[in-house]
């Protein structure tokens, strides 16, 4: 064996490990890290706001981003029949849903999904239900079409939400009301709704008319330790009226991307929504976006596995963090989504001093919670899709500022 030479074993990366990296997103145009200064008035708070996370996308998405860019036209783009197998065949197989080509309608985003099915379903001031604290843009989606509000809220009792269904109905029986906006894993509160939260949407929808969008794009991400999350169209029948928005931009951490899905078995309410978006003649196929899309849902479900590994453990830290060394800030114990829903009421601050209190004194970016409602006052919004050595900087400076106020 003297004189010969092996070459040494080298271990190939981990999924797992590209969680670890901590990547400059500065400079990059990223609205998480080159908006900080317009909207917290500093550059240097550590910046745990809007969705989308710090992490690499998953090998299969980046490396078919490479290989399309080779080719150097990049001119207008069909979906590939391949893109609709990926998806159907990823709902099939995780959510035991079974799509029809037909149904899909592709589109540039669930937010335009929000104010689409405003115009196609509701008359200008009619009612649009939903359920806050709930995130912004389903109030902006009803307002800026002309629509009306019809507010549902969220019932908490004992750090737990639930749907207030008797209210529900109430909402349902206006005169005016013909559309429900739901959340489903409800953003930013974490729920899964129970099968039979579900259930009860769906048959109050039937009693009083009303179509269901439901915006499923965190379905996705559910924690190892919670139940999986239940698209509501499995429990639907062929006659309820129900638009199921769905999306790989939040599974995958390519949201920039911008481009999504509407299923909607019924082809009259389909073609509705098409029009609506033929309207506005909004080009949403490019050749980098459908491409994403397919490599996501066919090769990207080993990166899902270890992303929801580190988001429970990113879960389990902030939980434990708050508990021993920040008992006046309450984690509402979420099921799904990477955003914890903080409850900082005990720190007796209004709104606006709240705010001032985690930019100003912590240096820490997070959503103000009354920008989901009123129902939100006094809470925060914290995204946990970031290492973890930049989370535990944030929760010390969090925890220094709680003790210097206590002392001042």
């Amino acid at each position: 064996m003297d004189g010969q030479h092996f070459p040494v074993a080298r271990r190939r990366p981990l999924l797992s490990d590209c969680f670890d990296q901590i990547l400059s997103r500065a400079n990059t145009q990223a609205v998480k890290f080159d908006a900080r200064k317009a909207v917290f008035g500093r550059e240097d708070v550590i910046p745990l706001w809007v969705a989308d996370m710090d992490f690499p996308a998953p090998p299969a998405v980046t490396e078919a981003l490479l290989q399309r860019a080779r080719h150097p036209v990049y001119g207008y783009s069909l979906f590939p029949d391949s893109l609709y197998q990926a998806m159907t065949d990823w709902f099939h197989d995780r959510h035991d849903w079974t799509i029809e080509r037909e149904w899909i309608l592709l589109v540039p985003g669930v937010v335009p999904s929000l104010h689409a099915a405003c115009l196609a379903f509701a008359a200008a001031g009619e009612g649009v239900i939903i359920q806050p604290p709930v995130y912004p843009p389903f109030f902006s989606a009803i307002r800026q079409t002309g629509r009306t509000v019809i507010e549902n809220p969220l019932r908490l009792a004992d750090g737990r939400y639930t749907m207030d269904l008797q209210h529900l109905e109430q909402c349902a029986a206006q005169p005016g009301a013909r559309l429900l906006l739901l959340c489903s894993p409800h953003n930013p509160v974490g729920r899964i709704w129970s099968r039979q939260e579900l259930e009860a949407v769906l048959d109050i929808a039937r009693r009083h008319g009303l179509v269901v969008l439901s915006d499923e794009i965190h379905a996705d991400l559910t924690y190892p330790d919670r139940p999986r999350h239940r698209m509501l169209a499995t429990l639907a029948g062929p006659e309820d009226a129900l638009v199921t928005a769905v999306a790989p931009s939040k599974t995958f951490n390519m949201p920039g991307l911008g481009l999504s899905a509407l299923v909607v078995p019924d082809a009259r309410r389909r073609q509705a929504l098409k029009q609506t978006f033929d309207t506005l003649h909004m080009l949403h196929c490019n050749p980098f976006s459908s491409v994403a899309f397919e490599a996501g849902y066919r090769g990207g479900a080993g990166w899902l596995e270890a992303l929801r590994g580190c988001l429970q453990a990113n879960r389990d830290y902030v939980a434990e963090f708050l508990r021993q060394r920040l008992p006046q800030i309450r984690l509402v114990n979420p099921e799904g989504t990477y955003l914890l829903w903080l409850d900082c009421r005990e720190l007796g601050l209004d709104d606006r001093g709240l705010k001032d209190f985690f930019v100003n004194r912590a240096g820490v970016g997070m959503n103000p919670g009354s920008s989901f409602g009123d129902q939100g006052s006094g809470f925060m919004r914290m995204n946990i899709g970031c290492p973890r050595p930049i989370l535990q900087q944030a929760l010390e400076q969090i925890e220094s500022a709680v003790g210097g106020r206590a002392g001042s």
